[in-house]
This record gives C-alpha cells, structure tokens and sequence, in this order.
C-alpha cells in the first residue's frame, strides 16, 4: 500500500474556458513538476485530447487516466472516468448523437483544438463542447458505466451546474458511491457518507498544486503507471459498490 498524490479533474485547451496553454503537453509537464503522480483528463464533453496527453505523461512518469466532464441535460457536471484510453475513445464517439450542435464562437468562448503527439493541432471541434447534452444524469451514468467507466458528479460544493445546488440532493437514481468536491473541508458535510474525491478542475497551469490530495493505493510506491491505474480503478470501483 501507498499513497499518491492525484488530481482526477483536469481540462486541456480543448476546452473553451481552458487556456492555451493547457496542452497535454504542458499539462504532464506541470503535474510532474507539482508532485502529482495521478491525472485525468476531463475536457467538456470530449475525449480526443486523451490519446496525445497519454503520450506525454510516459515522457514524465505521471500516471494518465482518461475521461471527459459530460454535462447531463439537467445541467449537472459529471466526471466520467476510463481505465483504458480505448474504451474512453469510444465512449467519445458513443456521446457525440446526444451533443448539442451549437457552432462555437471562438471569438467569444476561445478555441477548441484537437491535439496530436507533441501538441501538435490537428483539428478543432466546431461545435461549443460545453452545452448541455441530452442525456440525463441517469442516462449518462448508465451509459458511462455500460461501457466500464465510472461516472460520478463533479464540484458538488459549486452552484454552477453542481448536482445538489441543482436538485436539492444526491437522487435515488443513478445511485452515486462516489462524488468530488473542490474544497475539502467541505467534504464531509456535502458527500452524505459517499467516498469524495478532492480535485481542481483545473483550466490554468497555476491551478496545479494548490493543494495535495492523496489516495491510498493496494501498490508500490514505485509501480509502474499502469500499476496505479489498475489499482486506482480498483479503488474506486470498490467505493461505488459499497453504496
């Protein structure tokens, strides 16, 4: 057993409100410079980032998890987490019929750059990746889960597009073992007894090691990045059954 340092909410450049400086690149590079062994990448309802953040995380020995921050149609942010980069990047192309295609405005919300090996663009998503999709949080947990993922909701102690702030309470349906907060010493009193995860949402390199969260691990401290994942995905999958 061991623990590591992570931070499980994290946006690149594809995001509109991240900056541009938020490539995968720059995004390993900071993590490792903070300490941070764990990060996922979580742009707004997309995961075409993942694969050239994956590659840079092997340069600096941080442990990369995949994912996205899915907008449910009430408007709730949910973290939705992969152990395996393919099974994110399907899941990618599974959400793409429940988006919103609202053309970006880059000129008002910044662009949206798909990134390739050493941050070189590619592509850019025309459609502003933000906007709420049609699926609703039970809709969305079903479908993360179906395809062996884990979906939880994202900065319950925010107002904006936080689930309680939304509905009052964590629903009967989807049944969540899991949730995140930003601030943990609001952990205890928000999370109903649920497992909480304390991350940054992070959309500018400053936003790294703020703080440092820690996750005890059934590893090595010295395991490979693979090693931690599985046991990360281990973590969290016994968390959500105990509920």
């Amino acid at each position: 057993m061991a623990l590591f340092t992570y931070d499980l909410h994290v946006h690149s450049c594809l995001s509109p409100c991240g900056d541009d400086d938020m490539t995968p690149c720059n995004i390993a590079g900071m993590a490792y410079l903070a300490g941070i062994r764990i990060v996922a990448l979580t742009d707004h309802n997309s995961c075409k980032n993942c694969g050239a953040f994956f590659k840079a995380c092997a340069e600096y020995g941080v442990a990369p998890i995949a994912g996205c921050e899915l907008t449910t149609a009430e408007e709730i942010h949910m973290v939705c987490l992969f152990e395996a980069l393919k099974q994110a990047e399907e899941f990618d192309r599974a959400i793409q019929p429940y988006r919103m295609k609202l053309p970006n405005r880059a000129d008002i919300f910044g662009t949206q750059p798909i990134m390739a090996e050493e941050d070189q663009i590619v592509g850019e998503d025309p459609y502003f990746l933000p906007a709420a999709t049609t699926l609703t949080i039970e809709q969305a947990a079903e479908l993360t889960r179906g395809m062996g993922g884990i979906a939880y909701p994202a900065h319950i102690d925010r107002e904006a597009n936080g689930l309680l702030a939304i509905l009052g309470a964590f629903p009967e349906r989807p049944v969540f073992g899991l949730c995140e907060v930003r601030d943990k010493a609001s952990a205890r009193e928000l999370s109903g007894g649920r497992t909480t995860l304390v991350s940054s949402d992070a959309h500018r390199l400053t936003d790294f090691g703020v703080t440092f969260n820690h996750i005890e691990l059934d590893c090595g401290e010295d395991a490979a990045a693979d090693e931690i994942t599985r046991a990360l995905f281990q973590k969290l999958r016994s968390a959500e059954a105990e509920t």
